[in-house]
């Protein structure tokens, strides 16, 4: 089940970014573990414990190779149950902490799990943040087939995922989050170009060269159209989802590590763009993946050979 799991590729991706660090990944392990709260949960931006980032920081911690303190964060996972009132982002994020623990410990609670993910199906064959929604989004989509992977090793329904997909294409050849919006953003893009690389669907060519277009002079990755600078989560997404499509990333290679790197701050973790003044766990774990990828010059395997 896990060979194919899309957590486990980027987690082995992000991985080899450690020999792509100026400097010695220890600093950056301090950060992280400077992070952890005394309930055993992450803190993001503020100085609570946040699962959403919790995801995050276990997942950097763990691609550096630093030390986990596994019970404390198990006990702050059990604090959630089943994903009792939790909407689909921070129930998604809640077993994504726990597929990197090693997996749900009772079948009740995974069972409950994917019963609670059930909820968000869409009319359409894909996901929505709102259960009983007539049409899926992107990002759903792409949180729930992951949370699925991690949680049974499919995603259920693969044919309405795409189906879901399909009228979220723009003219210009990238996605939009919903047919509500229909303007193209390079998150959502890769989100959608990853699913189908998942699902071994074909990527068409414009999308790939929509998402290649979003990169700019400074070597990052835009948001969209018209946006005047890169930031992290654009760049290491756009990296990810073109490199699993099997695209040429020399053009892009120097330029976005050049990027990634500057967005290095004081205390070695990492901060979204140029205008932030500090960094989280969140971008650390982006910065991670990119720098991961860059590092790696084949295609990301199918087989979870990254």
């Amino acid at each position: 089940m896990e060979a194919s799991s899309l957590r486990l590729r980027m987690l082995r991706l992000a991985g080899s970014a450690r020999s792509e660090l100026p400097r010695s990944p220890q600093r950056t392990i301090e950060f992280l573990t400077g992070c952890i709260r005394d309930d055993g949960g992450f803190c993001g931006r503020g100085d609570r414990s946040d699962l959403y980032y919790t995801g995050f920081g276990i997942e950097a911690l763990l691609a550096l190779g630093g030390e986990m303190p596994t019970d404390r964060v198990v006990s702050f996972l059990r604090g959630f149950g089943a994903g009792e009132g939790l909407d689909l982002v921070h129930l998604c994020s809640l077993v994504r902490c726990w597929a990197d623990l090693g997996g749900v410990p009772e079948e009740a609670t995974r069972r409950k799990l994917l019963a609670r993910l059930a909820e968000h199906r869409s009319a359409d064959g894909g996901y929505a943040p709102v259960p009983g929604s007539d049409r899926g989004t992107g990002y759903a989509c792409f949180l729930a087939m992951g949370a699925c992977q991690d949680l049974c090793g499919e995603a259920p329904d693969p044919d309405g995922l795409v189906r879901c997909l399909e009228p979220l294409r723009t003219a210009g050849g990238g996605y939009a989050n919903s047919q509500s919006v229909p303007i193209a953003a390079t998150p959502t893009t890769a989100a959608a170009m990853v699913i189908l690389c998942e699902l071994a669907r074909p990527v068409e060519p414009s999308a790939t060269e929509w998402l290649l277009e979003r990169s700019g002079e400074d070597g990052g990755f835009r948001p969209f159209p018209g946006a005047l600078a890169g930031d992290l989560l654009s760049t290491a997404t756009a990296l990810y989802a073109l490199q699993s499509a099997g695209a040429d990333l020399s053009t892009v290679r120097e330029p976005a590590r050049r990027f990634i790197l500057d967005l290095l701050t004081d205390d070695e973790s990492f901060r979204g763009s140029v205008p932030d003044e500090r960094g989280d766990c969140e971008y650390t774990w982006y910065a991670l993946l990119g720098l991961g990828i860059l590092a790696s010059p084949q295609r990301c395997s199918q087989s979870g050979d990254a």
